[in-house]
């Protein structure tokens, strides 16, 4: 089959999306991948949202403690500035975001970049959370990771708020949060039960 000029010898870029709810091992598996693609000799750069500062503000950090330096930025414009020479990008968090996320790793995947996301699907609620939707329904590939519920040992797809915290965005860890299969989640999130309870 005859292609365009314009077809050949072009650059593939794409992007990955790994989501799932609190404590799945989202970050895990995001930092194990950008760690094979530097083994691979390519270059890689790791961005994160500022307002995740739980265990380093200069690093993305997973529950199991192991670590990548990053950095923070504020919105999703600042990926516009990644050098050229950047091959693979990795997201962490992504759910923090601006709704322009998405657009913009469109952009870069079009510029040969591979982008790796990672990022909660849910919110506490058990709605879709952040820019993490419409990256799902454009990404080329996607792993949906689990938890295992601590209550009956089935795979957790929620992130249960022990808090009565009603903020969307509450950036914690086992102090405010437990995963929680479906069923255990219906049977109360501590807002749903208590709706009058202090934020």
């Amino acid at each position: 089959m005859f292609l365009e000029p314009h077809f050949r010898g072009q650059r593939s870029g794409w992007i990955e999306v790994i989501c799932g709810s609190m404590f799945s091992g989202k970050t895990e598996e995001l930092i194990r991948r950008l760690k094979r693609a530097r083994i691979a000799g390519q270059e890689v750069q790791i961005f994160k949202p500022y307002i995740d500062v739980r265990y380093s503000s200069a690093e993305v950090v997973s529950h199991d403690a192991n670590s990548l330096l990053s950095t923070a930025i504020e919105t999703s414009h600042a990926l516009k500035n990644i050098p050229e020479q950047t091959q693979v990008l990795g997201i962490d968090e992504a759910q923090f975001f601006d709704d322009d996320l998405t657009n913009v790793l469109q952009d870069l995947a079009l510029q040969g970049k591979r982008i790796i996301v990672a990022g909660l699907d849910m919110d506490y609620l058990g709605n879709p959370f952040g820019p993490m939707p419409n990256l799902l329904a454009v990404a080329e590939y996607i792993t949906k990771v689990h938890a295992i519920c601590p209550h009956c040992g089935n795979l957790a797809t929620h992130s249960y708020r022990l808090t009565a915290v009603k903020d969307q965005v509450m950036v914690g860890d086992r102090e405010q949060y437990e995963p929680r299969c479906r069923h255990c989640y219906s049977m109360g999130n501590i807002l749903s039960l208590h709706p009058s309870a202090p934020s």
